[in-house]
């Protein structure tokens, strides 16, 4: 790898890094304990893989709460 693509791929994996800390925000979770925020992450996670209707119940959630954004 070169030295440009290196750079992108750093630049690449720290906005995706913001981006995922401002679903935390977007979350109302900004102030919580950091091990509280990955248990729950942990947990829907498992969840979400278990239940096809899990899954899409939570991605629901996200899409009414990006909606929200949106207006």
């Amino acid at each position: 790898m070169d030295r440009a693509s290196r750079s992108d791929d750093r630049k690449k994996d720290t906005r995706e890094k913001i981006q995922l800390g401002g679903l935390i925000v977007k979350a109302g979770l900004r102030y919580e304990k950091r091990a509280l925020v990955l248990g729950m992450l942990i947990d829907a996670a498992g969840r979400a893989r278990a239940s096809d209707a899990e899954r899409e119940r939570l991605a629901a959630i996200g899409a009414r709460a990006f909606g929200d954004e949106r207006e």
